[in-house]
């Protein structure tokens, strides 16, 4: 009987690999590394952990606008930053207080909800470096010449270049005022650990009935995405509710507070 021998198959040879090529003339290739390349890493894990739900809302604003203007004449607001955001930051700390249950975090390797009893306001600020989020420790103790006091600083801070990686460390729920770019509204990604983020819509004259009447007012829409493992629709829909029916009356930041 002959023995039969497999003679070897010759592997393939393997293609070289493609150069990658492209026209400077035409082109700019930027590295992404650093904030920017941190930022992009965190919000691709965001956005695939956490299962999103956004809800929106449309607001009169025009008493709140009204109240901005008053409260920049006001004495213990002189030389503070006094705009929209600081009412609506104050509302949002508000409608958290009414709805504490928002104010948490998913610990994945417990299989745990943890509850934040501190609001660590994150502010979105767009930086030559890319998009930074630090935020306010504590933010809910403050008064408003307080949190207007640290909005400021947290600007400033960002715009120079010098925000603390500390800074941007324990946040647990985020405001991004996309109204700035004229920008009516946004889908908001959640930051990593957070359990809600409230999109700022451009604040605009438009008609709206007023009293029975059309009228022109200060309208803007908000959108509030949260972690649907953490928030159900109903707790989402009450704190959106409750922040839209402050800034329509903003005198509830006081018999709500």
């Amino acid at each position: 009987m002959t023995a039969v021998t497999a003679s070897p198959v010759p592997a393939q040879a393997q293609a070289p690999a493609p150069v990658v090529t492209y026209d400077t003339a035409r082109e700019t290739r930027i590295p992404v590394k650093g904030v920017r390349k941190a930022t992009a890493t965190a919000m691709i894990g965001s956005a695939f952990t956490a299962p999103h739900v956004t809800e929106f809302v449309t607001v009169d604003v025009t008493r709140t606008m009204k109240l901005v203007e008053e409260l920049k004449q006001d004495k213990e607001m002189q030389g503070l930053r006094v705009n929209p955001l600081l009412l609506i930051a104050k509302a949002l700390l508000v409608a958290i207080k009414r709805n504490p249950d928002v104010n948490a975090s998913w610990d994945e390797t417990a299989q745990e909800i943890v509850l934040k009893h501190y609001v660590n306001l994150g502010i979105a600020a767009a930086t030559p470096r890319g998009l930074i989020v630090p935020n306010i420790k504590d933010a809910h103790t403050k008064t408003l010449p307080q949190l207007a006091g640290s909005l400021g600083e947290l600007v400033s801070t960002a715009r120079e270049g010098k925000t603390s990686p500390a800074a941007m460390q324990g946040g647990t729920v985020t405001i991004t005022n996309v109204g700035v770019f004229g920008v009516d509204t946004g889908t908001p990604i959640l930051n990593p650990g957070e359990s809600a983020i409230l999109a700022i819509g451009a604040i605009k004259l438009q008609p709206w009935v007023h009293k029975g009447k059309v009228k022109p007012r200060q309208v803007t829409t908000l959108a509030l995405s949260f972690d649907h493992r953490l928030v159900d629709g109903e707790l989402g829909s009450k704190v959106l509710a409750d922040l839209a029916a402050i800034l329509e009356q903003p005198k509830r930041l006081i018999t709500w507070a």
